[in-house]
């Protein structure tokens, strides 16, 4: 099987599944102060700090969750709680829905509009910027289209228009592949890093208005209950240290990957999302008009090649992408597939998808004219 769907999950990595095991064998919960407590709790606080000092943050920043939408709950609950939130309009549900369920406690929250780009419109940002917001929160780069968004220049419109005002951005897609300016609370998730489900992070400064989710013994910080899941956290900061150290060689096989899945693309009719903006290497988002997407996957499937829609799917059910409905594609927003790659992604894996790629596209417009 080709596996081009690392942005929905990637493969567990063998320095990730090393130091899982390697995690698991030290036996103790981390809140005890035994012997063996302090043992769990010594690789816990080891795997912290390699993650802080990776982003250049404090290792008391560093707040262990079970994934990215805790993480990304967790960022929107306490800032909610003083004033308004806004968000992009392409964010991860996890984000959006934070915001409406503070909606529901008393809070605002306002969506900040997208350009056809699929950047954020920074004109449009200032406009809504004042004293009365608490939070803009916009996903360093998107999860279906690989779009990067200008944090820089965000962070610059808030400090201007609304100082003070918290700065959050979801980088679970682009931690590994760009950096994020100072300043953000971040969150992350391991399973897109290759390290197992079940660990994430939010980086967040000591002074970030936090409450916690639900009630228990506030093992991080205060704000995050649960037994420590040790050996996740290891394999987490083993993951991003990979990720990060590799960033430069990786990125530039997988873009020299993107451009051939793009021109195969464009060949058979297909358009690539979004505008000349910068993107994650490991991203390709293309719209194929005309076509079936439930048709378009199975045939791929049928050649061996897992990618995905981008877009949400319950119950077998396909939707229309919201990110592309809000980046003014709504004639195409049941038609586009993501092909997202990785460290076990192989020049062979591209071979075998520029071979299939143009008989599934066929077959997805039959099935619309049928």
């Amino acid at each position: 099987m080709v596996y081009l769907d690392y942005a929905a999950t990637a493969p567990l990595s063998e320095v990730a599944k090393t130091a899982w095991l390697e995690a698991s064998a030290v036996i103790g919960n981390a809140s005890a102060i035994h012997g063996a407590g302090r043992g769990a709790r010594s690789v816990l606080e080891d795997a912290r700090e390699q993650i802080a000092d990776l982003l250049g943050v404090d290792a008391a920043e560093v707040i262990f969750t079970a994934g990215g939408t805790e993480a990304d709950n967790l960022a929107v609950a306490g800032p909610a709680t003083r004033g308004k939130v806004l968000t992009s309009a392409i964010e991860h549900p996890a984000i959006r829905e934070a915001a409406e369920i503070a909606v529901k406690a008393g809070s605002s929250h306002e969506e900040i509009p997208v350009l056809p780009s699929g950047q954020v419109d920074l004109g449009a940002l200032a406009e809504m910027l004042d004293g009365s917001v608490s939070l803009v929160s916009v996903m360093a780069a998107n999860n279906e289209t690989g779009i990067v968004q200008p944090l820089a220049e965000i962070k610059e419109l808030v400090e201007k228009h609304a100082p003070g005002t918290r700065l959050h951005t979801d980088a679970v897609q682009a931690v590994g592949s760009i950096d994020i300016p100072a300043g953000y609370a971040v969150s992350l998730s391991g399973h897109k890093l290759g390290a197992p489900v079940g660990i994430g992070a939010l980086i967040a400064a000591r002074d970030y208005p936090l409450i916690p989710l639900e009630g228990g013994g506030g093992q991080e910080r205060k704000v995050r209950s649960g037994t420590h899941n040790v050996a996740g956290a290891a394999a987490l900061a083993a993951a991003l240290k990979q990720a990060i150290q590799t960033r430069a060689e990786r990125a530039a096989i997988l873009t020299e990957f993107g451009a051939r899945i793009t021109a195969v693309a464009e060949e058979s009719g297909g358009n690539r999302s979004g505008g000349d903006v910068p993107r994650l290497p490991h991203i390709v988002h293309v719209v194929f008009p005309g076509t079936d997407p439930e048709a378009l996957l199975l045939g791929l499937d049928m050649a061996g090649i897992a990618c995905s829609t981008g877009s949400a799917c319950s119950a077998g059910v396909y939707r229309p992408s919201a990110v592309l409905a809000a980046m003014g594609c709504d004639d195409d927003a049941y038609t586009a597939l993501r092909f997202s790659m990785g460290e076990g992604t192989t020049s062979n894996d591209i071979d075998r998808l520029v071979a299939a790629l143009p008989g599934a596209i066929e077959m997805a417009r039959k099935a619309v004219r049928a």
